[in-house]
């Protein structure tokens, strides 16, 4: 009898460690990322599929704390007598199949409704709202090209949309299957080369919602990286408008004697010295082989194969997501790319420390 006991004291302490492990697992699920997490939802299609998610984790919860507890019940329990084997065989086939199978087809047609209500086409079909805004984006190794063809604007690895108004997506890729990602805002759908799929963002308020690529694409998948900012509707129509414009010309500062007192600290540029600075990095930018890649709206920078600098310095990050866009980090990524972001095709550029500093300068003033 002690040694009974003894086991079934064992047992108890088992059910307890698994009971607390599980439990800190299912904690560390719910502990959302600052930056990207799919356990906190802020648009209607993030929403469906938590509500999705949550019933399959508290129904498989369920369903594995009442098998842990049966089965422990039934190494401690004393053996059944005889003639109780036709219940416990309905038991059996009730608690193996039965009840099992009707939770499956039950997570199955949630699902189908789910899918359904974040699907597009189906929201077109059913009469929801259409989609004011489109905007197509094409995947790069290791980037995002983000276009609004209906307004002329072209941007890299930021996706701008109006809150409250869904926004049509269209996915397509220059090389290899990659699929996007935004957690809180949206499911994944892939981008396929020759092929054009077609997504909905929506964010229910104002907030800047990280992305990722969901589909190993090559070395760097996992630097590629994106962020959906979401705008108040008059905000992003502003947004919109400043994004269509061309780069600003550099001011050409007019000659001014060199002995012209100035109140400005020595160790300080006077706007002249900047402007010249800026002027300077524009020709460093138009005479080096950056042109032939970037693109910068009003110059003959006409570059397709690597991201639209015309208003860089307004973006939140350099290398898709890699990088915060300040000058230091931005120099770091002219020289080396390759140190930073090894195998993407940025190739580095050596130049001399005056010249870096102007096209810093140029670079910096593309807002």
């Amino acid at each position: 009898m002690s040694r009974f006991r003894e086991g079934r004291a064992v047992l108890a302490r088992l059910a307890a460690v698994a009971a607390v492990v599980s439990l800190a697992a299912l904690s560390g699920c719910a502990v959302a990322n600052e930056e990207q997490s799919a356990v906190n939802p802020a648009g209607p299609s993030a929403q469906a599929i938590d509500v999705h998610w949550q019933t399959m984790l508290w129904v498989g919860g369920a369903v594995w704390v009442i098998v842990v507890a049966m089965t422990l019940a039934t190494l401690i329990r004393r053996r059944r007598r005889e003639g109780s084997g036709g219940r416990v065989t309905l038991f059996v086939a009730l608690a193996g199949a039965v009840i099992p199978g009707a939770i499956v087809v039950g997570i199955m047609a949630q699902s189908v409704w789910v899918l359904q209500d974040i699907n597009p086409d189906q929201a077109a079909e059913d009469g929801q709202d259409q989609a004011a805004t489109t905007v197509s984006v094409r995947g790069h190794q290791f980037w995002w090209e983000v276009e609004y063809p209906e307004h002329g604007v072209i941007t890299a690895n930021e996706i701008h949309i109006p809150t409250d108004e869904p926004v049509q997506v269209e996915l397509t890729s220059d090389d290899v299957v990659h699929s996007l990602w935004v957690p809180e805002l949206s499911g994944k759908t892939d981008l396929i080369p020759g092929r054009t799929n077609t997504m909905t963002l929506e964010a229910s308020h104002p907030g800047t919602y990280w992305g990722q690529c969901a589909e190993y694409c090559g070395a760097q998948h996992a630097l590629m990286r994106f962020v959906v900012v979401a705008h108040e509707p008059a905000e992003f129509e502003g947004w919109l408008a400043a994004q269509a414009e061309p780069a600003k010309e550099p001011q050409q500062p007019p000659d001014q004697p060199t002995d012209q007192p100035t109140d400005q600290p020595t160790d300080q540029p006077t706007d002249q010295q900047e402007d010249e600075l800026v002027a300077q990095g524009r020709e460093v930018f138009m005479s080096s082989s950056c042109v032939y890649c970037h693109t910068i709206a009003g110059t003959e920078a006409q570059g397709r194969a690597a991201p639209d600098l015309t208003h860089v310095a307004s973006r939140e990050t350099l290398a898709a997501g890699t990088l915060p866009n300040t000058r230091g980090d931005l120099a770091a990524w002219i020289v080396d790319p390759q140190a930073i972001k090894p195998g993407n095709e940025m190739p580095g550029t050596d130049l001399e420390g005056q010249e870096l500093q102007a096209l810093l300068a140029y670079l910096e003033s593309l807002e």
